[in-house]
């Protein structure tokens, strides 16, 4: 007979005394999650609105469908980004010039933050208007290789792309309104009913 044996015991025949492979201690290091799923599941904990799409046809047919849920069918859009504004051309929306007319604003973003799902904007998108400036319903417009791991990463990036001037205004959006009760976790904060529009580009 082996010593450990002598020592230990002999195995079990039960296989319901065998640790299950799935069962897991508190000190073991946590699975981790591919930085797509990891970026999903903190966005919309954070209250938002996720639409994967796969070519430029879905995303217009998602920002259709946007547009018909909430009846903004003759509301005013706003845009910063006159480039955006041309690519959302054949959509035929009512726009209008200044936030304070609109309902609803569409906007890029820098990057995708997957471990808080944040959001990470800057002047290149928001101009120098604050937060609170504009519509409480935000329409983001993404692709997937926008996601980074963590803030830190969505900075070097912003600083790298943009070497002879870099964008001013960088802020996160985090709270999205799902409800209209207060969080005491977004206090201060000016939170935004938003939309993801994510083209997969990889």
């Amino acid at each position: 007979m082996s010593l450990f044996r002598k020592i230990f015991g002999s195995k079990p025949d039960n296989k319901e005394e065998e640790l299950k492979s799935n069962e897991r201690g508190k000190y073991m290091p946590e699975i981790k999650l591919p930085i797509d799923e990891k970026f999903t599941i903190n966005f919309k904990a954070n209250g938002g609105k996720f639409l994967y799409c796969e070519d430029l046809n879905e995303i217009f047919e998602s920002l259709e469908n946007i547009i018909e849920e909430n009846d903004w069918g003759d509301k005013k859009a706003y845009f910063i980004d006159k480039n955006l504004k041309n690519r959302f051309k054949s959509a035929n929306l009512l726009t209008s010039d200044r936030a304070s007319d609109s309902t609803f604003f569409i906007t890029t973003c820098e990057n995708l933050i997957a471990n808080d799902g944040s959001l990470l904007i800057c002047s290149n998108q928001i101009a120098e208007k604050k937060l609170i400036e504009l519509p409480d319903n935000f329409i983001v417009f993404s692709t997937t290789s926008q996601m980074v791991e963590t803030i830190g990463e969505g900075l070097r990036g912003i600083k790298s792309k943009n070497k002879k001037k870099i964008p001013t205004n960088i802020t996160t959006i985090k709270h999205f309104k799902s409800s209209d009760e207060k969080d005491f976790l977004s206090y201060g904060s000016s939170s935004k009913n938003l939309y993801l529009l994510l083209l997969e580009d990889l």
